[in-house]
């Protein structure tokens, strides 16, 4: 087949080498997502060829792209920006014909590195890998993490000790089309590759848009509306991406590239992720506000196509979808049925306020309280009791109580048996980390990978947009 991104022509991306490592150890191989888009069947050997010495795949890219966008980092329009430690490796059509990027990161040096040396800290590489499978066994919409591979070089870096190990990442997305995409053809004056840029999203990646009489006006009101859906998701999951620039946000809404992130440990909505985001722009509660904007200049990037369109009242969706999403999605959480929209509107935030106020611990609430009622022997017993014994979790319970659980039976499954939920919490990160940096031990790393596909799979929250 003639691939999709080829037919762009000139002008969004640009064609590079990979780079060549002294080392290929392998440490991660994703291989349920790899079975499902027909790469299961590869030995060690050629998994090595094709994802740490990128040798294409058969009838695939003949060399990798990086790809050209602009953006807004921490709102200031930065058009230096591009691919530069990652690139385009090949596209890949699923069983139900959907389109996805296999992308790099860590590979080397493109036109976009800026001075940087386009590779990835074995540390980051691990951090991106346990970031994807938590936000998929919790129901985030990610892009799934498929290779690391240790590279065997010493890297300088100003926020690790270093010399630090070296490696490179494969991800798996359905879009590596950015906001930021739309942007710098937009900035360069080129209503043309803007149109083309479009075209293309709505066949390849947005087809249940069809031949929609406005296409650019229903296209943003997509995608504000798939944002919303992520950004709830992102919440829900107490997740901060930490770096929301508009060349981070994919025009499908789908979560990726996990630099600085964290996951709370208590609720709280001035929580900050990247050390270097000194005011507090991407904080936790400010995550929607800074989508929001980014969703603002996806619209004047796309204007110059209808000059006429009330391009506001696409975005202006974000908001009562975000609302409702995020309701609907901590039921999801919790297990239980919905009652009508108000009073589960009412369940939620008297939930949010507990936990802001208590500070207990966040995944370990949802946890305690997965089933409603049904749990609530378990939960009085477990090692936060005695915050459910406060006054202000009455009203909380009661509202608990007004729902059945989805899935009863799930409560026997050893996984809500045990006294404490799988977390992500910084600390366990760097306890992965500690045993690897000082004794070369890849257990912990494996066995929490385990630990949370079990929990992913008891909670069934995993989306399936692609795949077989």
């Amino acid at each position: 087949m003639t691939l999709p991104v080829l037919s762009l022509g000139e002008g969004f991306a640009d064609e590079v080498e990979p780079a060549h490592f002294p080392r290929r150890d392998l440490r991660f191989r994703n291989q349920r997502w790899a079975a499902r888009v027909g790469l299961g069947e590869l030995d060690d050997e050629a998994w090595l060829t094709h994802f740490a010495q990128f040798r294409p795949l058969p009838d695939n890219l003949e060399r990798p792209l990086a790809l050209r966008y602009h953006g807004h980092q921490f709102d200031v329009y930065n058009s230096a920006l591009g691919d530069g430690r990652g690139f385009l490796f090949a596209q890949l059509v699923d069983s139900e014909g959907r389109l996805l990027d296999l992308g790099t990161k860590g590979s080397g040096r493109t036109p976009y590195s800026r001075g940087g040396d386009g590779k990835l800290t074995l540390k980051g590489g691990i951090r991106e890998v346990l970031a994807t499978e938590m936000l998929e066994a919790l129901g985030v919409y990610t892009s799934k993490s498929l290779s690391l591979v240790e590279t065997g070089e010493a890297l300088e870096r100003g926020d690790e000790p270093s010399p630090t190990r070296s490696s490179v990442l494969v991800r798996l997305s359905h879009s590596h089309v950015r906001i930021g995409s739309f942007q710098r053809h937009y900035a360069e004056g080129r209503e043309d590759r803007v149109r083309q840029l479009l075209e293309y999203s709505a066949e390849h990646l947005l087809p249940e848009l069809g031949a929609h009489a406005n296409l650019p006006w229903a296209f943003l009101r997509e995608v504000c509306l798939r944002s919303a859906r992520l950004t709830a998701e992102w919440l829900v999951a107490g997740f901060v991406h930490g770096v929301l620039n508009s060349d981070n946000m994919t025009v499908t809404g789908e979560s990726f590239d996990y630099g600085p992130y964290r996951f709370l440990p208590t609720y709280d909505p001035d929580f900050v992720a990247a050390y270097f985001d000194h005011s507090g722009l991407y904080a936790y509660g400010r995550q929607p506000r800074a989508v929001y904007r980014n969703l603002l200049r996806l619209a004047q990037s796309l204007s110059p196509l209808d000059p006429n369109a009330n391009w506001q009242s696409a975005v202006d969706g974000f908001v009562d979808e975000l609302r409702r999403a995020r309701t609907r999605l901590l039921l999801g959480r919790l297990g239980l049925a919905s009652a009508d929209p108000d009073a589960d509107e009412m369940l939620a935030e008297a939930l949010w306020d507990f936990m802001g106020q208590t500070q207990i611990g966040f995944e370990g609430c949802l946890f305690d309280w997965w089933g409603g009622e049904l749990g609530a022997a378990k939960a009085l017993q477990g090692p936060r009791g005695a915050f459910y014994r406060l006054p202000e979790f009455a009203g909380v319970r009661q509202l608990l109580a007004q729902r059945g659980p989805t899935h009863p039976e799930k409560l026997a499954l050893p996984y809500f048996q045990a006294p404490e939920p799988v977390s992500l919490v910084i600390e366990e990160i760097e306890r992965v980390w500690t045993a690897i940096d000082q004794r070369d031990d890849f257990a912990p790393f494996t066995k929490t990978i385990g630990e949370i596909r079990s929990a992913g799979a008891a909670l069934g929250l995993a989306h399936h947009e692609f795949g077989s």
